[in-house]
């Protein structure tokens, strides 16, 4: 689970993490779309592309503590971020979770030790 501890809200009820260089790098490729309540973690990541992506999404980043550096609503296919050099980890949601939790810079997220 991925919560906002400083807005009260949950991000993700169900995460997987991608840290090896393949999962990293296939992330949600061979997906059609993510579920209510899923969250994709890429780690280490700092920046994403959706070159080859079916679907839109929600993108927050995050620094190793759990603080937000940037939160991305509803980016699109063929489009890519800057790369934001103070994060560490990389939540990919479905499109409306940062509207509907209030995510922003600063916020303070943690998750599950098992993610």
């Amino acid at each position: 689970m991925i919560r906002n501890e400083t807005r009260g809200t949950v991000l993700a009820t169900a995460e997987v993490w991608a840290t090896s260089s393949a999962d990293r790098m296939r992330g949600l490729l061979d997906r059609d779309g993510l579920e209510p309540g899923e969250a994709l973690v890429i780690s280490p990541c700092n920046s994403v592309h959706m070159f080859g992506m079916a679907f839109a999404l929600d993108v927050v980043f995050v620094k190793k503590d759990g603080r937000v550096v940037r939160a991305i609503p509803n980016l699109r296919r063929n489009r890519l971020t800057r790369i934001y050099w103070t994060a560490r980890h990389t939540i990919e949601l479905p499109v409306g979770v940062i509207e509907a939790t209030g995510t922003q810079p600063g916020d303070q997220l943690s998750w599950d030790p098992a993610g």
